[in-house]
């Protein structure tokens, strides 16, 4: 069913967007890289490191721009992949027991085998904390790929991948909160507590202003942020409690009834202007929310991630098993961990394949999960405070999240050329 730019989903949107995204994302990273490895390094570090104040009565919060960046963009990019995690398990592809019994094991397998490569590699080592930088998979950059290959690629595969990966960053999220948290405050904690409580409470009674949880979302980021925890998860946090509804189509055949009657012109056009005004209305909160954050978070706050993150100075690291666990639990671990999920989830018969979907084809998602790039460069910030080891995570996310893009794009080629095959001729590829 095809739709018009106005009406697309999230969803939609995003993958026609994806390749962009994808790029912009690209470019921005090899601006930073090549920035902090060309003489004006310098300069990199010191945009990195000049700090911003931020006062409200007699306190004020004071960051450096890379915190701010880190701190601050990031609850949004957070607030959003909240948003799709609520979404999808209320009315989206893990609403359904099977498609999510799917996305669910072959997410588990694509975290735990890329942090235990990780872990045996690093065991004892001082880069033993970096296991959860291998864990995650960037969705902009996978979904991106998936754009470029077009038709080639079925639209189950996609939304596989979209799924696994959602799933992938509530699992990232989790791993953030229990293993990656400083020292707890409690007071600030509690007091992060009752603001979600109120934004809970907000939520329930079925309360539609968004200005309303943009106020108490900003409190619940300070809170947190002041609390011990990472910031960004006020993000996530926010998002389950702003509210979702089922649109009424009672309302919506009602209303394009009356604008199908017969009238004059301007009539008939005052009645679209209603109908319209209607449809954007019924738009719940969530769904509001979440098409006004795609472009900012797509555009702007992940390239100006990617640009603050991305500047790795190659002499100062050099290559280690830091790097060598991230880039072969990424380049590895992922594809091996996705497929033996999915497998044994089908195995056990808890779920089944999308349709149109073999599995050469999930091993090209595999390989696809296998870049990490946003996520994976956002937890290595958390799980290293020595520069020399931040940088050794750093170059492994981006030498294995470009090798997987190319891999995996290379990979569903390959196989959609020998279905192709199949299909004019009947016979295999190598007869």
């Amino acid at each position: 069913m095809s739709s018009s730019p106005s009406s697309a989903s999230p969803f939609t949107q995003f993958v026609h967007n994806g390749a962009f995204a994808g790029l912009l994302l690209v470019c921005t990273a090899i601006i930073a890289f090549v920035w902090a490895n060309s003489p004006l390094r310098d300069s990199y570090s010191a945009l990195q490191q000049t700090y911003f104040s931020l006062a409200l009565g007699d306190s004020a919060l004071k960051l450096s721009l890379e915190h701010w960046v880190n701190d601050g963009l990031m609850a949004i990019f957070f607030l959003l992949v909240g948003l799709e995690i609520k979404r999808e398990l209320l009315i989206g592809e893990l609403a359904s027991r099977r498609r999510a019994t799917l996305a669910v094991a072959a997410a588990a397998g694509g975290m735990l085998v890329p942090a235990s490569l990780y872990a045996l590699l690093n065991a004892g080592g001082p880069g033993s904390s970096g296991w959860g930088v291998p864990m995650a998979t960037d969705i902009a950059f996978a979904l991106g790929v998936l754009a470029l290959l077009g038709s080639r690629v079925p639209v189950g595969l996609k939304v596989f991948l979209t799924a696994l990966a959602i799933v992938d960053d509530l699992g990232a999220v989790l791993v953030i909160a229990l293993f990656y948290t400083s020292g707890v405050q409690l007071a600030f904690l509690g007091l992060a507590a009752l603001t979600w409580g109120a934004a809970l409470i907000c939520g329930r009674r079925g309360v539609v202003s968004l200005k309303l949880y943009g106020v108490l979302g900003i409190l619940l980021w300070f809170f947190v942020l002041q609390s011990g925890l990472h910031a960004t998860i006020a993000g996530v946090l926010l998002a389950f409690a702003v509210p979702i509804r089922k649109p009424d189509p009672a309302g919506y055949l009602a209303s394009l009834t009356d604008a199908a009657k017969p009238g004059r012109g301007e009539q008939v056009g005052a009645r679209l202007r209603d109908l319209e005004d209607q449809l954007e209305r019924s738009q719940s909160p969530l769904h509001r929310l979440e098409h006004a954050l795609h472009p900012v978070v797509t555009f702007a706050v992940l390239p100006i991630f990617a640009l603050m993150n991305a500047g790795v100075t190659v002499s100062s690291g050099g290559l280690g098993t830091v790097a060598l666990g991230v880039t072969l639990g990424l380049l590895l671990g992922k594809p091996l961990g996705v497929v033996g999920g999915a497998w044994l989830a089908v195995r056990l018969g808890v779920a089944a394949l999308p349709r149109r979907v073999n599995w050469p084809q999930m091993i090209g998602a595999g390989l696809l999960a296998g870049i990490g790039f946003t996520m994976s460069l956002f937890v290595s910030n958390l799980a290293f405070d020595d520069a020399a080891l931040l940088t050794q995570a750093k170059l492994g996310v981006l030498m294995a999240s470009v090798l997987a893009a190319v891999l995996g794009a290379a990979w569903l080629l390959l196989v959609s050329r020998k279905g192709e095959q199949v299909a004019v001729t009947g016979l295999k590829p190598d007869h």
